[in-house]
């Protein structure tokens, strides 16, 4: 039943993913898939984090959210290509202002979600102590 709901989670995902991608117009810098990458750092780091330890999220559905959603809708492969694309028209500082702003904004924004869940996670604590 997992790769059931990894699939409707991945459906959505991807849609997403689309959506934002046509919606941000762009000319030579590939600002949306940036965007998204980042994103999607983020959001995995509040799954990985905070979502999985709340009792009412089984190990089904976090990996149904990850996998499944987070997964299609980060782009790995998109951001080489496009790094590729940028690098064959010899646009160097493009590509490398890419390349650098993907690997430094996705662990910034992996270490912002595990900040913020590392929040949440304290505060719940806090209430269900008192």
């Amino acid at each position: 039943m997992n790769y059931v709901w990894v699939a409707l989670f991945g459906v959505l995902g991807a849609l997403c993913r689309y959506l934002i991608g046509v919606s941000i117009v762009s000319s030579g810098f590939p600002l949306a898939t940036l965007l998204i990458n980042i994103v999607g750092c983020f959001l995995l780091a509040i799954v990985m984090k905070y979502l999985a330890e709340l009792p009412y999220f089984s190990k089904t559905m976090i990996t149904a959210i990850g996998t499944g959603f987070v997964g299609s809708f980060t782009t790995f492969s998109t951001f080489s290509l496009e790094s590729m694309q940028l690098i064959e028209k010899h646009w160097y500082g493009i590509a490398a202002l890419y390349i650098g702003a993907s690997l430094i904004g996705g662990l910034l924004s992996s270490r912002l979600g595990f900040y913020v869940s590392e929040q949440w996670l304290n505060r719940r604590r806090n209430r269900h102590a008192h």
